[in-house]
């Protein structure tokens, strides 16, 4: 089974509970997930932008206490693969380093964010469901 690292947008739709939170909380109860420090900080940054401090801090503490491993350091073939797709892909740094920690660890990435489509001829992904325009409802599933 591949490990599944998992990018600021997976944690974000799991922490809102928008579509895609059960796939997240599935790869969850199967263990071997990874998640790269820079979704850590991501979580962290973004959260307080648009809440407080205090749920910047419960939501950290939150990820941390999930059952992953928590990938802090940046060795060079890491640092170099992340230089290597921001050049190709003119991707953010965040983004290009999340990428490298799965090219580099052989996983899965999984994630909700339209820049990494350029990278599925290249590594192992999977996109969760994007979330409904604000407004607009999502389509009615109908079950045979």
């Amino acid at each position: 089974m591949a490990s599944h690292l998992l990018d600021t947008s997976a944690l974000l739709t799991l922490l809102g509970d928008e579509p895609g939170a059960a796939r997240v909380e599935e790869l969850l109860r199967q263990g071997d997930v990874l998640i790269p420090f820079v979704a850590l900080v991501e979580i962290y940054y973004i959260t307080l932008q648009t809440r407080s401090q205090a749920e910047a801090e419960k939501r950290h503490a939150l990820v941390k206490a999930l059952p992953i491993e928590l990938l802090w350091d940046v060795d060079e073939p890491t640092a170099l693969v992340a230089a290597r797709l921001k050049a190709q892909h003119r991707m953010s740094l965040a983004d290009a380093l999340v990428a490298a920690f799965a090219v580099t660890r052989g996983a899965v990435l999984v994630h909700k964010d339209p820049h990494f489509s350029v990278l599925s001829s290249q590594m192992k992904i999977e996109v969760l469901p994007y979330r409904a325009p604000r407004g607009k409802k999502e389509p009615e599933r109908h079950d045979p």
